[in-house]
């Protein structure tokens, strides 16, 4: 009988196969970390090439989407290996038409969360020019910038689920911020239960009347939605014309929460003080992008800092997941049943 073949997908720093090595006798292992984005037709079409031999698919959630058109494409495949407890860019139910098994992970270290944790070393980043400094100093400058002080300032929360209440505690206890937030169908009640939760007293995170008047108050706009159909574009030109000419955006979530287009006129003309992303429409950003390519902080631009969506980019919680996906693999190598079945 032939060996099984496993495609590792998107694996930036090259961490799991070092966790299937004692497979090797059992399962062939490749590794592809270059990522395809299937949505472009071309790549759609590399991708099933690349694919199309393989019986098993271990895939980092949310960087390779498999919609039922992939899917339908790969008949060889039996089993998806995802990272995580939810990967939103999966077609669940076409892998079950399919009859190809997806199971994800657990893994998550107690505490704060990683992407809280990101989230306040961009707006922290952005706050005291930490990049534009760093560049300054490697290169032979010294003080060009001065830093702004969080103490008092509105730390806006679009968004109140677990991680916008866990960074708003942070900006509560740690810097002294008021914090404002706002969501749909967010009421005060809903907000006092998730300062009850986090520890702190009600009204701690206080609700804006509306949209406009959340905008209009925040020092610092941190997103923190879910994306869907709905909240697609939820950040317009309309809110971001609406904000403060001093005031930051933070974006930990993902991309398409902001409409990049208006952002980045936005940012051109200087009209608000910066932005923090993590997260972006089209990952890894394609190398014309007009993020890697503006000269930011210059001419009236406004600064803007950026990371390689590394919100969850963290050592403990990559390994432990990939260590997970190990062992579910060896179970249904043995004939067992899988843990953490998604579909």
């Amino acid at each position: 009988m032939a060996q099984l073949k496993l495609a590792i997908l998107d694996d930036y720093q090259g961490i799991a196969p070092a966790y299937f090595n004692h497979l090797e006798s059992r399962v062939e292992i490749s590794s592809f970390p270059e990522t395809l984005d299937p949505r472009d037709p071309t790549q759609h079409d590399a991708l099933v090439q690349r694919l199309l031999p393989f019986d098993i698919i271990l895939a980092m959630r949310e960087r390779t989407p498999f919609a039922a058109k992939t899917i339908a494409a790969l008949p060889n495949l039996k089993l998806l290996l995802t990272t995580g407890t939810r990967n939103l860019a999966l077609d669940l139910e076409a892998f079950k038409r399919s009859n190809v098994a997806v199971a994800g992970t657990e893994g998550r270290p107690p505490g704060v969360n990683s992407t809280v944790q990101h989230t306040w070393a961009l707006i922290l980043g952005l706050a005291r020019n930490i990049a534009r400094d760093d560049a300054a100093v490697k290169r032979g400058a010294w003080q060009g910038s001065l830093g702004i002080n969080l103490s008092g300032k509105t730390l806006g929360l679009l968004g109140l689920g677990k991680l916008g209440s866990q960074v708003g505690n942070i900006g509560a206890l740690a810097f002294g911020m008021k914090v404002l937030a706002w969501s749909t169908n967010l009421t005060q009640e809903k907000a006092d239960e998730q300062a009850h939760a986090q520890g702190l007293p009600a009204g701690t995170f206080a609700v804006a009347a509306s949209k406009e008047e959340f905008f209009a108050h925040a020092d610092i706009v941190s997103v923190h939605s879910v994306l869907s159909d709905r909240s697609r574009g939820i950040v317009g030109a309309t809110e971001i014309a609406n904000m403060r000419s001093s005031a930051f955006i933070i974006n930990t979530s993902r991309g398409p929460l902001i409409e990049e287009q208006a952002l980045l006129e936005a940012l051109n003309a200087g009209r608000i003080r910066g932005a923090a992303l993590d997260v972006f429409g089209s990952e890894p950003l394609p190398l014309d992008s007009p993020w890697r390519t503006t000269p930011w902080g210059q001419d009236g631009r406004s600064e803007v800092l950026l990371s390689p969506h590394m919100g969850y980019g963290e050592e403990e919680l990559l390994r432990g997941w990939y260590r997970e996906t190990a062992e579910n693999l060896e179970r249904w190598l043995n004939g067992q049943e899988l843990l953490r079945k998604l579909n």
